[in-house]
């Protein structure tokens, strides 16, 4: 990466001139590589991927942006997108993580973060779940969308990455039976996070909570919530306070399975392996509710 040029379109962004005194590599996720630029005693996140990859840094920042406007839980302000000497790059504030902080009031804040809606269910453009594409169509009826951008979307890649048959029609009928869910609850259209595990949430040294690496749309809360428990990492306080807060709906029991089946689904399409037998569990325990 040329240093020059990525300091010359950082320096556009902010409108003033910028130097790049030091720019180091640090610890990134599993799909794209970061650094540290240090500039006058500022500090910045960069992140780096392919070139082809800029969409996906694109849709990034405006999630991060779309967050913000909430007001309600802390988010890395996006600076620029881009390209240079071959590579995409996100440059975005610099947040220096490793406290802990107070996971009752983390809760309370998703959940004003959550009260942050619109009147349709989706998003203004397409994003990424991990790597994978995550279409949001804006839709008036959230049956559908999740029929058709969501389960029925990661069915389809499963089935074209090889999952067996049985998954595969199962997971139709489940597809079909989405309306069972939401009998009595018509949920409202929320800013998400969209991917909202353990690993996408830390605490500044001054304790605050702060929440990343998004797969932002507008949709049910419960699905939010529904992924800080797939993998742990989430204290009860943490519940609590958003309950507290916003109290869940009686049938989330149900539909938090439902919801993470959207990622487990992912991760087989991701990594394949044993997800495939756990996201057949998860459809036949489904299906057993509304047969």
């Amino acid at each position: 990466m040329n240093q020059e040029k990525l300091a010359r379109a950082i320096g556009e962004a902010l409108g003033e001139p910028f130097t790049i005194d030091n720019m180091s590599g640090i610890g990134g996720g599993c799909i794209s590589s970061a650094s540290r630029i240090d500039s006058g005693g500022r500090h910045y996140f960069v992140k780096f991927n392919r070139a082809d990859l800029l969409e996906m840094f694109e849709a990034e920042a405006e999630g991060l942006a779309t967050m913000a406007e909430a007001h309600a839980v802390r988010v890395p302000q996006p600076v620029t997108t881009g390209v240079s000497d071959g590579q995409a790059y996100l440059v975005m504030e610099y947040l220096e993580t490793g406290g802990s902080g107070d996971m009752h009031r983390f809760g309370e804040q998703l959940a004003q973060m959550h009260r942050y809606t619109r009147e349709q269910y989706g998003w203004h453009r397409d994003n990424t779940i991990g790597s994978t594409p995550q279409p949001n169509g804006w839709h008036n009826e959230w049956v559908r969308f999740w029929q058709e951008q969501r389960l029925g979307f990661q069915l389809d890649l499963a089935h074209r990455h090889g999952a067996d048959s049985a998954l595969y029609e199962r997971g139709q009928q489940l597809k079909e039976r989405v309306a069972d869910f939401f009998t009595d609850y018509r949920p409202v259209a929320s800013v998400l996070h969209g991917d909202l595990w353990s690993g996408n949430y830390a605490f500044t040294r001054d304790g605050e909570a702060v929440i990343f690496d998004p797969a932002v749309y507008f949709g049910d809360r419960e699905a939010d919530l529904a992924m800080t428990e797939l993998f742990g990492g989430f204290s009860r306080s943490f519940y609590s306070g958003y309950a507290a807060t916003w109290p869940l709906d009686p049938g989330y029991a149900t539909r938090k399975i439902f919801y993470n089946l959207y990622h487990i689904l992912n991760h087989y399409n991701l990594f394949g392996g044993g997800y495939a037998s756990q996201a057949r569990r998860m459809i036949d325990q489904l299906l057993s509710e509304v047969c």
